[in-house]
């Protein structure tokens, strides 16, 4: 009887550890200023990710959406997040995000794999992501804080 208790204590301690670790999720990488975005940061919060670039002209009228859609959102478990679709890093993301004068979190790391977003190749497009890390929507072209802040409404049953 002692072996097989045991044996089951220690089975249930390696759940108990697997569970563990698996509630620590990896981390987002840099903004572009250089700091660490966290996993608890994030996770729990339906995300806007919005990919952009430099010689994309719907960007540049799109960003002040963006940026202002932040800033409603601030108080409603939501968050809008850049990627610069020609990976810039460093200093060089920081000097485009400025140009562009970006307010919300740009991540220097494509959060493309951790969501299983689908490869694009047209800019702009926004993934409307749930609280659960699951791709809700696609969304090509130059996108209005108050039409994303609509699809939201819609997807959260408000």
């Amino acid at each position: 009887m002692g072996l097989r208790l045991r044996i089951v204590g220690k089975a249930v301690l390696g759940i108990c550890a697997g569970l563990l670790l698996a509630a620590c999720a990896e981390d987002f990488g840099p903004d572009q200023h250089g700091r660490k975005v966290t996993a608890a940061s994030l996770d729990g919060q339906w995300l806007i990710i919005n990919y952009w670039a430099e010689w994309c002209a719907p960007c540049r009228t799109e960003i002040p959406e963006l940026n202002a859609l932040e800033e409603a959102l601030k108080s409603r478990s939501a968050r809008v997040i850049g990627v610069n679709f020609d990976a810039l890093q460093g200093d060089a993301l920081k000097r485009a995000a400025d140009s562009f004068d970006i307010r919300f979190t740009v991540l220097a790391q494509d959060p493309a794999g951790r969501f299983e977003l689908p490869r694009n190749d047209v800019l702009p497009v926004t993934y409307i992501v749930d609280a659960d890390g699951k791709l809700r929507e696609r969304l090509v072209g130059e996108q209005t804080s108050a039409g994303l802040q609509e699809h939201l409404k819609r997807l959260r049953g408000q």
